[in-house]
């Protein structure tokens, strides 16, 4: 699909292997372009064949997020070699836990630039091109950790704290210049090779559809870029049917 004689594009910071690349299909399908990034760009390449044996046109690009220069040449990149970016998905994790006892200021400083800062920065360097245009869907993934501080998980819960807050400051600023900003609290538990080989009870709720399945988070995401401006979804909270909350 083009928009006049440019390719629409989709990036995706932070296309792991569950719900990044999820997204990164579910775009390709509706005729974006898609381009993933991780910090290994090998590790893409499954993905990438994916895309492409369905039909689809995906590029995949290794870069550091915490790093201003990269993402400026990643954004610059995809603009002048590819189309312009429609739709910008942060999908950057960091959830690791630690006793607020035993935490170091290295690790804490770490969690909330992968989480956060990285967040900013790329989104920023999105925001600059959309905004010209007038047009553009911004979507942040969040965590149960963007609406409460569990114990054990200060790290994850001040950078994904920070992340919602820049998603608010941004859906208020932007908005006018129609470009869509949204942030999607993932409640639960995602069905992973990550909680399959680390918590096989969890992973047994799988049968009774307790964990949220990567494509139906994606078919989300995809909605979320279809809404009209005159009824934008600003926070929209997924979690399994049986998740409490």
């Amino acid at each position: 699909m083009k928009n006049g004689h440019q390719k629409r594009v989709a990036l995706v910071v932070g296309a792991g292997d569950a719900t990044g690349s999820a997204v990164a299909r579910r775009f390709a399908r509706e005729g974006y372009v898609a381009c993933a990034n991780r910090r290994n760009a090998e590790r893409l390449q499954p993905l990438l064949d994916d895309i492409r044996a369905a039909g689809g046109e995906a590029h995949g690009f290794g870069s550091d997020a915490r790093d201003e220069a990269q993402v400026t040449e990643l954004v610059e990149r995809i603009e002048s070699e590819i189309g312009p970016i429609e739709a910008f998905i942060f999908n950057i994790g960091a959830n690791v836990p630690s006793s607020i006892l035993d935490e170091t200021a290295r690790k804490f400083r770490k969690v909330w630039e992968m989480a956060c800062f990285s967040g900013f920065l790329t989104a920023q360097a999105v925001a600059r091109r959309m905004v010209p245009r007038e047009r553009g869907t911004i979507i942040f993934t969040g965590a149960t950790a963007s609406m409460r501080g569990s114990a054990n998980f200060a790290a994850f819960a001040v950078a994904k704290h920070g992340l919602r807050a820049l998603a608010q400051s941004m859906a208020r600023e932007l908005g006018p210049s129609n470009i869509h900003v949204a942030h999607v609290v993932i409640d639960g538990a995602i069905d992973t090779a990550f909680i399959r080989e680390n918590f096989p009870e969890k992973y047994g709720d799988r049968e009774r559809d307790g964990l949220l399945t990567p494509e139906h988070i994606a078919d989300a995401y995809w909605y979320l870029h279809q809404q009209p401006r005159d009824a934008w979804t600003f926070e929209m909270d997924l979690r399994p049917w049986m998740e409490r909350w």
